[in-house]
């Protein structure tokens, strides 16, 4: 399936990157999470490799469909959850990459997806694997995000749990990776 087919339209909303540098626009929501992981570059890269792989939201148990079996900018990917007619489908397009960096050193390896027509939200996303001077390694989520309609508005506290919820699932799935759990 051609990336143009699994999701159709451009980004809906005007701040694309905003993330990369942890910033949040002015009129959004903002999520910003960061969780220690463990220590070392093994952790790290493991991490690092599984995000941009679409593994932490396989993790999260979200159904992935995109046409990159890994994260490129300009991707396509399609997130779903929920149970047959009641699945929910989160159309996305990957906005910036970084991957890891040979050797040691502080270093940040993830990306940033933007929202696409038919997602439940305006605003972008990313996930980052980063290892400090020290070799902790953590995980940092960072988003911004108001409601695409009026339908998802009148829905507030309902969609901040359900965000809280994917917050909660991706760190899990991130502890998993850490770990290194097949």
């Amino acid at each position: 399936m051609s990336e143009k087919r699994l999701a159709r339209g451009v980004l809906n909303y005007p701040e694309v990157g905003a993330t990369e540098h942890g910033r949040s626009p002015a009129g959004y929501r903002r999520v910003a999470s960061r969780t220690y992981l463990g220590e070392g570059a093994d952790v790290y890269f493991r991490v690092a490799q599984g995000i941009l792989a679409w593994e932490l939201q396989r993790r999260s148990g979200l159904r992935v469909r995109t046409a990159s079996g890994v994260v490129v900018p300009g991707a396509r990917v399609v997130s779903g959850f929920g149970v047959g007619p009641f699945r929910l489908k989160v159309p996305c397009e990957v906005v910036w990459v970084h991957r890891p960096v040979p050797g040691g050193g502080p270093q940040s390896a993830g990306f940033g997806y933007g929202s696409l027509p038919g997602h439940p939200v305006r605003g972008e996303e990313s996930f980052e694997a980063e290892i400090d001077a020290q070799g902790r390694v953590y995980l940092s989520i960072t988003a911004f995000s108001r409601p695409s309609n009026w339908f998802y508005a009148a829905g507030g506290a309902l969609a901040r749990r359900a965000q809280r919820l994917m917050t909660s699932r991706y760190i899990e799935g991130a502890r998993q990776l850490a770990a290194g759990e097949s």
